[in-house]
């Protein structure tokens, strides 16, 4: 792989290319895929979407909109330094083709921010939710008509490639969904492969899958074009990442296991005691322990460690990716960024106490059991009903459940395929509260 063509301005439809050395600086088009992913429906409906504490009503949790935020920060803070160090390697990507430190940062940061936004409500029981309605729920009964690729889209839904599908899926009118630019197309990619063959090598690239089988021709596209190395044989799709998708997937991993551990602490689901106990090491080149001794509250204590942590986390991982680089380029760099940090270990301590007593905590248990039943509920109420009409056997009642239907997800599909994903995509761009109240409504306990 190479650097010019991994930061491809091309978007979809485009005949030629876009030269970075024509662009308009006051509008870059990497900055673009920014603006049109924060003003997008599906991003805004994030605000209403489980990070952790599903249908939390405190204002200390965070969501789905506040994490993406923050994990493209984090993320533009990583594309910039990386930016620098690649750009003083290869002084021809500036001097030839134009392009600046901030482009990284630009790129990661735009895909850093839609990172969740093809994500199911109820946080990742959502994704479950979804594909046990098909393993092992009514929609067993599809299985026979479809092909294993497409069964296991299915089963096995993923927040991932329903995000490229939410990025680049065309709808009457609105040909090549948000037009994203190929780069910030390429670093969302985290796993560049199809759902089959399933976890086939321990590479991180291999570890879920990215598009769906609807979203195949278009995702083979984008990867050719960026050169891509393929490294699937035969029938079989799956690509090494995109160097910038490292980035991403580092920039979540430091928020998800610094910041979820920072909303324990101020839920008093975690002591505050375990606080410095467990970011101490991660902090210790840069406390200054007379300011942290000042800090009255909690609230802020708890602050000014993460705040550390994550610059720590960020210099870390820059590390890792410079000192990478070439294997990475090469396809040979089959790790997350933090599987390689020297904070690994107390990264592993941290989630470990954040399964433990958040993630598996009675609250969030309780309300992701109320998230299992919501979804398969609607997935059922609406499949039926979409099908039905479909095959011209529609009631009324099938009818009346359509009819809630939003104008834009109200289309005719051929393909059985195309139909339960449709309904699937729908189920998944509602949020939380959305979804409960669809659900109460169907069940007539709506108040």
């Amino acid at each position: 792989m190479n650097w010019e063509q991994l930061l491809s301005l091309k978007r979809q439809g485009d005949k030629g290319k876009r030269l970075r050395v024509e662009q308009d600086d006051t509008r870059l088009g990497f900055e673009v895929d920014y603006d049109r992913i924060i003003f997008s429906a599906a991003f805004r409906s994030l605000q209403d979407k489980t990070q952790v504490i599903p249908l939390s009503k405190t204002d200390f949790v965070h969501t789905r909109l506040t994490h993406s935020l923050e994990v493209s920060v984090v993320g533009r803070s990583l594309g910039r330094l990386v930016g620098k160090k690649i750009l003083e390697k290869y002084p021809h990507l500036k001097e030839v083709h134009g392009y600046h430190m901030n482009d990284f940062g630009a790129i990661v940061a735009a895909a850093s921010l839609a990172h969740d936004i093809g994500n199911p409500p109820f946080g990742h029981s959502g994704e479950k939710a979804i594909g046990e309605y098909f393993s092992i729920g009514k929609g067993q009964q599809y299985k026979d008509k479809l092909t294993p690729k497409q069964w296991q889209d299915l089963i096995d839904f993923e927040g991932n490639a329903n995000g490229f599908s939410v990025l680049t899926a065309d709808r009457p009118g609105i040909e090549g969904g948000l037009r994203i630019s190929f780069a910030t197309l390429g670093a969302f990619m985290k796993y560049p492969k199809e759902s089959l063959p399933k976890k086939p090598t321990k590479n991180i690239a291999d570890k879920k899958y990215g598009f769906f089988q609807s979203d195949k021709n278009f995702f083979e596209e984008v990867a050719a074009d960026m050169g891509l190395i393929p490294n699937k044989s035969g029938k079989d799709i799956g690509f090494e990442r995109h160097p910038l998708a490292y980035l991403v997937e580092a920039a979540d991993d430091i928020c998800y296991t610094i910041i979820d551990f920072e909303d324990g602490i101020n839920l008093g689901l975690v002591q505050e005691e375990y606080a410095l106990e467990y970011l101490i090491k991660l902090v210790k080149d840069s406390i200054d322990s007379a300011k942290y001794s000042t800090l009255n509250t909690k609230e802020d204590r708890i602050s000014y460690l993460r705040a550390l942590a994550i610059g720590s986390l960020i210099n870390d991982a820059v590390r890792v990716f410079i000192e990478n680089e070439e294997a990475i380029l090469a396809g040979k760099f089959p790790y997350a960024l933090t599987d390689k940090s020297k904070y690994k270990a107390q990264m592993d301590d941290i989630i470990k106490l954040s399964v433990k007593n958040i993630y598996q905590s009675r609250e969030v248990i309780e309300k992701e059991i109320v998230g299992y039943q919501i979804i398969q509920t609607l997935l059922d109420k609406f499949i039926s009903a979409y099908n039905n009409k479909f095959n011209g056997t529609a009631s009324n009642y099938d009818q009346l459940i359509l009819k809630m239907l939003p104008e834009k997800h109200d289309i005719e599909k051929e393909n059985l395929y195309d139909r339960l994903l449709h309904i699937c995509h729908y189920v998944s761009m509602l949020t939380d509260g959305n979804a409960l109240e669809l659900f109460e409504t169907i069940n007539g306990t709506k108040k």
